[in-house]
């Protein structure tokens, strides 16, 4: 998997995820962005079934996803990419993390924007949540230069954005805003479900990924 997927260099996906002190620190920042994440919800979680946080609480999930995907690399640190193995359920895994971080990541540039007065001019409700929330774009851009996918995972990715875009708008569980989502935040949110598919289609390679470590 040596050749470039994407515009991430492959250099710097070599330094973040073939070195232990750079990778070790990639999973701290997630985990630390998870938690602050969450406390946007907490006020709110108690209103939601316990079973459905994980679908409510978007961006932490998305976050969540991508600290799994990057930490099936620990056992294969000191080695090159190239020689990282593939299964079947990584790649689900990969394909599921690329699709909720790119999604989450692009829908709050969305809905702020969407609901601009609502957000601006404040520094952190709409200047640091975006830059922030950008930050998963470029984040995600790591997963082609250590994974694959296959047409059931991009297919399963598809299937579990809509139907977490149902369980959103269609039951009132999508993340606080400051405004009425309306209809225009509901379909600008299913065609970002269908984008970032498209996008994991088109960044990582599409193939039967063998069952067993190579």
């Amino acid at each position: 998997m040596s050749e470039q997927r994407g515009p991430l260099p492959r250099r710097y996906a070599r330094y973040y995820l073939e070195q232990t002190p750079s990778l070790v620190w990639l999973l701290v920042v997630n985990a630390v962005a998870m938690l602050v994440g969450v406390r946007f919800y907490v006020e709110t979680m108690p209103e939601v079934s316990t079973f459905l946080w994980p679908l409510y609480a978007d961006s932490p999930a998305a976050l969540f996803l991508m600290t799994l995907s990057v930490a099936t690399l620990l056992p294969f640190l000191g080695r090159s990419l190239d020689e990282v193995p593939l299964t079947v359920p990584l790649a689900y895994l990969h394909t599921i993390a690329l699709v909720w971080l790119v999604k989450m990541g692009l829908w709050t540039v969305v809905a702020l924007n969407i609901g601009f007065d609502a957000y601006f001019p404040a520094p952190w409700a709409y200047f640091g949540i975006i830059v922030t929330h950008l930050g998963f774009v470029a984040e995600g851009l790591l997963v082609p230069h250590y994974a694959r996918t296959t047409k059931g995972a991009l297919v399963t990715a598809l299937v579990l954005a809509l139907g977490n875009d149902v369980l959103d708008y269609g039951f009132g569980y999508y993340p606080p805003l400051r405004y009425d989502p309306g209809l225009v935040l509901p379909l600008a949110t299913v065609a970002l479900s269908v984008l970032s598919v498209v996008l994991a289609w088109w960044l990582l390679p599409v193939e039967q990924p063998t069952q067993k470590a190579a």
